[in-house]
């Protein structure tokens, strides 16, 4: 697996090379500060804050109703862990900061005001072997199940549907991590972690993402209709049908 080593971007320090900071910015991840400021992932998790939060991300996104924008916000996260697992597999590399330092602002993109996450370039950390299954267990855990399990406080949607709004991201990048050889050691190891059950205690009773995969490779399941739920985003202003609805 490659490593990445301290390189200087815009005249700071950061523990991101130029080649990640183009993948993270393919997925609506910045590293500077957001010019409109919304929320952080701290006031997220914040009780007497998440009713307001999803009626922002519903304001922002269009939506035309609470359970379009968490499904919404949940793709937009969902691109923030594919990342993780990008950076894992690529650099041993995974982001490590505090709930405040992950901040949700208002931007512009292709046309369409959105809502994307922007994060401090030195939150970024490389990850020991001997750690790699922690580090997977807390992305599930800490950050994912939780942002799903505060959504779901004010919202009836379906927690699966979530789930799959990470897992259509997750798809898509391990198809890429495999084909190359520089990643696919490291690649096939984070994939069979998130295929094992125990790995996932506390969240579900089995893993998900094999019950998701269904004994199949990623590459495998690519423009077919992978999906048990709908994620919303034919009815979200300017999106379209996703390539795995189950609606098609």
């Amino acid at each position: 697996m490659m490593t990445c080593h301290l390189e200087r971007y815009n005249g700071d320090m950061t523990n991101l090379t130029p080649d990640q900071i183009r993948q993270l910015n393919m997925y609506s991840i910045y590293i500077e500060q957001p010019g409109q400021n919304l929320f952080t992932l701290e006031t997220l998790h914040d009780a007497n804050k998440t009713e307001d939060i999803l009626n922002v991300v519903q304001a922002v996104s269009g939506s035309p109703n609470r359970t379009v924008a968490s499904s919404y916000f949940m793709r937009r996260f969902g691109m923030f862990t594919a990342m993780q697992f990008y950076n894992l597999a690529a650099y041993d590399e995974m982001w490590d900061g505090a709930k405040n330092h992950l901040h949700f602002g208002a931007k512009v993109e292709y046309g369409k005001l959105s809502v994307s996450i922007f994060a401090s370039p030195e939150d970024w950390r490389y990850v020991e072997e001997d750690e790699r299954r922690i580090v997977i267990r807390r992305i599930l855990k800490d950050q994912c199940d939780a942002v799903i399990r505060r959504i779901r406080t004010i919202t009836s949607v379906s927690p699966l549907t979530l789930w799959e709004n990470i897992f259509g991201f997750l798809l898509w990048q391990y198809h890429v991590l495999l084909e190359n050889p520089a990643t696919s050691v490291g690649a096939r190891a984070d994939l069979e972690m998130l295929k094992d059950d125990a790995l996932w205690e506390g969240i579900a009773p089995r893993s998900l993402f094999a019950t998701y995969l269904r004994g199949c490779e990623p590459s495998a399941l690519l423009n077919t209709e992978v999906r048990t739920t709908c994620c919303f985003s034919k009815d979200v202003p300017g999106l379209m049908q996703c390539g795995f609805c189950p609606l098609k």
